[in-house]
């Protein structure tokens, strides 16, 4: 490091002399040069690690959104959870963080609070799954046989082959194109908000197959919207839209939402009365925290066994043609092509979690007794900061 050459000599008397009266101009030019002296040397300091001040301090509101003793630092949870509201990341609307079933910390972004409710897009498929759970466990439907469609019944129609295990784990065969461009061609948008949009399951049941039923993995919304149809299906003959909703209202009401403390849970239903099971499930972030628990806890609630614990375990094993996929939950591990969608590597093997579009997540890491909620707006290249954020925030905790 080298440091700037010094000023000759500002003042002082002239050899043989007096000092001269300087003008008011001279005077400021010295001082001047003083400050960039000064300013020049600390620049010096600072390029050989002199300056390192650390990061920024903690703001009122980061501190204040972690509870006094969340079982890890405080100020590193804080700071963890401020990236999640770097603008990097998008715009964060709600996080909940629950350690063992507490909420150790709880933030929202403006105009969103503890009582808003917040659409979980595809998150809303880990429900559609669980509310299958419930109808095989009650002997309303079978895994591993052929599903009751009625367009599939006709004879040589190999969509009748197709079973429930097949639809849950993404790997039906049928024609569904999830995203790509332009985006008004992809299925989930045709049949969300197009031409399918009065009766889904219609649209997303009239597709054909490119491909035998069970051999590969092809990720769909179209696909929870027929395993939504099953649901009413299963619970009623009735085709009356309005009956079709209340029926399967009732029914996730009293069978989940109620028993796992989830009261604020909504569902939306298309105009036949199916139940928008891939995208349209709201709830409040605390709410969401509760699924999450419910997950991490094997379908229990304060040790009573809502639904089954091996169908969580079926939940969260791998699809036969995605290591990174269940049954309609994402698991902590590469994608079959490669890509990643949650943390491998940088949380434990046996994280879950259910995800929506523009950044929806619900993080459960069993082992870590922990379930993070981010709930907001991000684009893909923002996501990424989203999961760096959930990657901080998991490091803090142990690994049991």
């Amino acid at each position: 490091m080298s440091t700037p050459p010094l000023p000759q000599r500002l003042s002082g008397p002239p050899p043989g002399g007096h000092p001269p009266r300087r003008s008011a101009v001279s005077r400021r030019l010295a001082l001047g040069l003083a400050v960039g002296l000064a300013a020049g040397l600390a620049g010096a300091l600072a390029g050989c690690g002199g300056g390192d001040s650390g990061p920024a301090p903690l703001s009122e509101a980061a501190l204040a959104a972690v509870v006094p003793a969340p079982g890890v630092p405080r100020k590193d949870l804080a700071r963890a959870i401020d990236g999640l509201f770097d603008p990097a990341a998008g715009e964060t609307r709600a996080v909940v963080v629950l350690s063992g079933g507490r909420i150790v910390a709880e933030r929202y972004g403006p105009g969103f609070g503890p009582e808003t409710r917040l659409i979980g897009w595809s998150m809303s498929k880990s429900v559609t799954g669980v509310l299958i759970g419930l109808l095989v466990s009650d002997g309303r439907l079978r895994l591993d046989e052929s599903v009751p469609v009625p367009a599939w019944q006709r004879s040589g129609d190999a969509r009748g082959e197709i079973t429930l295990r097949q639809l849950l784990q993404m790997r039906s065969g049928l024609r569904h194109t999830e995203g790509g461009s332009p985006v008004w061609r992809a299925d989930e948008v045709r049949m969300l908000f197009l031409d399918g949009r009065d009766d889904m399951a219609g649209y997303a049941e009239a597709q054909p197959l490119e491909a035998e039923p069970g051999s590969r993995f092809e990720y769909s919304s179209a696909t929870s919207v027929i395993l939504s149809d099953l649901a009413a299906r299963a619970l009623t003959d009735s085709p009356d839209p309005e009956t079709r909703r209340r029926t399967v209202a009732d029914y996730l009401h009293t069978r989940l939402f109620e028993p796992a403390g989830m009261r604020s849970m909504r569902a939306e239903f298309d105009s036949a009365g199916t139940l928008i099971g891939s995208s349209m499930v709201f709830g409040t972030a605390r709410d969401w925290g509760r699924f999450g628990e419910f997950l991490r806890n094997g379908g229990a609630v304060r040790g009573a066994q809502v639904l089954p614990r091996g169908w969580i375990e079926f939940m969260t094993s791998s699809s036969p043609r995605n290591p990174g996929y269940g049954a309609q939950l994402w698991l902590n591990r590469p994608q079959a092509d490669g890509s990643v969608v949650l943390l491998p590597g940088r949380a434990p093997a046996d994280a879950f979690a259910c995800v929506g579009h523009l950044g929806q997540y619900v993080l459960v890491s069993p082992r870590q007794r922990l379930t993070i909620v981010r709930l907001g707006h991000s684009d893909e290249t923002q996501r990424k900061r989203v999961l760096d954020s959930m990657a901080d925030i998991t490091a803090l905790f142990p690994r049991r």
